[in-house]
């Protein structure tokens, strides 16, 4: 599937489209990652496909094959549930210290974003909300200012995020998370640090658990 004719063919614009579409769905677990194919798909050179692969695979997000080539590197249960683990220690961090760092325009971004999530799970939205969950965790970490915890955080994402599209879209899932969200989003905004390391703490270990009880045989 041609994604689009206007991505450059340097190799760092090139990585980001795979990785984009390897997160958003598009290529699925196990996928075959055929270099023709992918050089037709981001207007590129072999070499400028094959030196992205080996970016990605560094990454975790893709994996090579002895005699077949590279597919998209699927992610165990296990795997997923460690990834949130780690995830866990390092956005209670950034939870806290974005409570500290916020200002009164963050506040307002982070309630305006908490309102569109009580909208979307009201009106049984899911795409509207995974959506949304995803731009919250992403401004409370850009409102923190750790870029170390930013970059891990990316890296250990990227790895498991088709665990949580898939958390996000099941039915009933969203209003189990939705008040976890709302306890993170009231306590940053309320300055306090504690609290705020507290609610994404049991937030994401909400998550393992429900990765923990998920159906493998509906893995995107």
């Amino acid at each position: 599937m041609a994604r689009t004719s206007a991505v450059s063919t340097d190799i760092g614009a090139v990585v980001a489209a795979i990785r984009s579409a390897i997160r958003a769905g598009e290529l699925a677990p196990n996928q075959r990652l055929v270099e023709a194919d992918l050089c037709g798909d981001y207007n590129a050179s072999r070499s400028t496909v094959r030196s992205a692969l080996a970016e990605l695979t560094v990454e975790g997000l893709v994996e090579r094959i002895q005699n077949r080539g590279a597919r998209v590197r699927a992610v165990s249960k296990e795997e997923a549930i460690e990834i949130v683990e780690v995830r866990s220690a390092v956005e209670a961090l950034c939870a806290g210290k974005a409570a500290e760092r916020i200002t009164e325009e963050g506040i307002s971004e982070l309630r305006g974003l908490a309102r569109r999530m009580e909208e979307s799970v009201a009106a049984g939205d899911l795409l509207s909300y995974s959506k949304a969950n995803q731009e919250l965790h992403q401004r409370i970490i850009d409102i923190s200012g750790q870029r170390t915890a930013a970059a891990t955080i990316e890296r250990l994402r990227g790895q498991s995020v088709r665990y949580q599209f898939r958390l996000a879209m099941q039915p009933g899932r969203p209003a189990v998370s939705l008040p976890e969200h709302l306890a993170v989003v009231d306590a940053i905004c309320s300055r306090n640090r504690r609290r705020a390391e507290e609610a994404m703490a049991a937030h994401l270990a909400s998550v393992a658990r429900a990765i923990k009880g998920s159906d493998d045989s509906a893995r995107m």
